[in-house]
């Protein structure tokens, strides 16, 4: 009988202790969070409930599964408590990523509704972001370092690695340079504010939104929903635009080739009538105005602003396709002409291919052109080159 109760009692009471902890834990995490709602931490804090738990049931397993008296737990004590320490490792650094994401998270959460400016919250966002996962990577690091010391043939060969450090930092530095240059240009765009989540960029001729920022790479979503991911080092090291810079008010042109005959004035009393019925359009400014000239054509530019890129890119095709069908419709002189004339005829470059000059006949009348169907000085008839 003891066989029996003695495995259950060590294993049954270990579960309903980490139980019984996970619960009371999740009950002060809950009454925390109904007393003081403007703090999100207490809430962020219970979903590290699970990881919590297995941390310590793990613990209590590791320390209490040899009083059992089970056989085979005795025979195979060495590979069970190997087990359980991996697994103790790993969801101890589970439990440490959760914590730490908590905090993290919650400082942003109140950073963000106490701070007006969309700019700011954004760098902090994007900084926070990155600190986490710089966080998570060491955490990782240092939980697969612990794993493979807990092997003794393991720690043999961290020794001769370590004998041999001078070399393999070397080797690995030149090996991975691009990687550490990429990581390097991370923290600059992290810290440096140089490009945050959010922002509206220009890179390689695309237009998009800035959507992922990690210590490697950075991804772009452009405006017909497709994914741009570039390395972190070509923000670091290559000119590239950013409209969300100082403020994301922009002012947007549209350009119209027009006949010199235009009604300009007309044009501009269009455009407000244009602006005053778009509604992306932010009431800022307006003008229009033309900026050059060809033998052929004019050119009319029209400014307009909107609060950010997404409505200045809607105001300029609102802008252009409006008075485009306005000139069409009353004004449809004022679109550009291609004229065309009859090829001239070029003087010979010899005398001796040149015709001679028809004396005029008198009476003053001349001879047609052409020389058929013209009448003949009398203007009885028509000629027929007959005689």
């Amino acid at each position: 009988m003891e066989n029996v109760l003695r495995p259950l009692t060590v294993l049954g009471g270990s579960v309903l202790l980490t139980l019984a902890v996970g619960w009371v834990v999740d009950l002060v995490l809950r009454r925390a969070d109904q007393r003081h709602p403007e703090i999100s931490l207490w809430g962020l804090l219970r979903r590290c409930r699970l990881p919590l738990q297995v941390v310590l049931l793990t613990a209590l397993l590791r320390g209490s599964f040899r009083e059992t008296g089970w056989r085979i737990l005795h025979s195979y004590q060495t590979a069970i408590g190997r087990a359980l320490s991996l697994v103790l490792i790993a969801a101890g650094a589970w439990l440490v990523v959760r914590i730490v994401s908590a905090v993290v998270e919650s400082a942003y959460a109140r950073y963000a509704s106490s701070t007006r400016d969309p700019a700011r919250v954004r760098r902090v966002g994007t900084q926070v972001t990155l600190i986490m996962r710089i966080v998570t990577a060491v955490v990782v690091v240092v939980a697969v370092a612990a794993i493979l010391l807990t092997f003794p043939d393991m720690r043999a060969v961290g020794t001769s690695m370590l004998a041999s450090a001078g070399i393999i930092g070397v080797v690995a530095g030149v090996a991975a340079q691009s990687t550490l240059g990429n990581l390097f240009a991370g923290f600059q765009i992290a810290f440096g504010d140089m490009v945050r989540i959010g922002d509206t960029v220009v890179v390689d001729g695309e237009w998009g939104v800035v959507e992922e920022v990690t210590l490697t790479f950075l991804a772009v979503r452009t405006w017909d929903e497709r994914r741009i991911t570039m390395p972190v080092s070509y923000f670091t090291s290559k000119p590239f635009e950013n409209w969300s810079r100082g403020g994301v008010q922009m002012t947007g042109t549209v350009f119209f080739q027009l006949d010199h005959s235009a009604p300009v004035p007309l044009m501009r009393e269009k455009l407000h009538e244009i602006l005053m019925g778009c509604p992306a359009w932010d009431g800022r400014d307006w003008n229009l105005a033309v900026t050059d000239t060809t033998p052929s054509t004019m050119e009319v530019r029209a400014v307009v602003t909107a609060k950010d890129a997404n409505d200045i890119w809607t105001a300029r095709c609102a802008v252009r396709e409006e008075m485009l069908a306005w000139l069409a419709e009353h004004h449809a002189y004022a679109l550009p002409r291609i004229g065309t004339a009859p090829a001239a005829v070029l003087p010979s470059q010899s005398r001796g291919e040149q015709e001679p000059e028809e004396e005029p006949r008198p009476g003053g009348a001349d001879r047609h052109p052409s020389g058929a169907g013209a009448r003949d000085e009398d203007g009885d008839r028509p000629r027929t080159g007959r005689g």
